[in-house]
């Protein structure tokens, strides 16, 4: 359980899903750490521990598009995506279910602007 912990540590606070491959004639293991969810990764964006459980009319906090970017960019090795700016999207789709603004907007609305190109400039290339 200590090498768990051990490689969990830069995730703290965080629910993390892990993999243990185990040799069962050798006894040997290894731990692979996968990264959190994006609305986990939103939350702790907002510093909070859970979103809002009315999204529609309740807020749980106003998330800048530069912290959507940063959760983006950790979650890019396993987005479908073939753009960054589709991806961008996805997480403030998520964003948006955990009742959640960004840049004090409703994340409907920042899509939108980013199909118009208005975040060009931020928000560019391939996964």
């Amino acid at each position: 359980m200590d090498a768990v912990n051990e490689k969990t540590m830069l995730f703290k606070g965080l629910t993390v899903p892990i993999r243990i491959e185990c040799d069962p004639e050798t006894k040997q293991f290894e731990i692979f750490v996968e990264t959190p969810s994006t609305a986990s990764l939103l939350l702790k964006e907002l510093g909070i521990e859970k979103g809002s459980v009315n999204s529609s009319e309740q807020k749980s906090g106003d998330l800048t598009l530069e912290q959507v970017i940063t959760v983006t960019n950790a979650k890019k090795d396993i987005f479908l995506a073939k753009t960054f700016k589709n991806a961008v999207k996805t997480v403030i789709g998520t964003a948006l279910s955990i009742g959640a603004t960004v840049e004090g907007s409703n994340p409907r609305d920042i899509q939108k602007r980013i199909d118009a190109g208005e975040y060009d400039d931020k928000i560019q290339g391939e996964m």
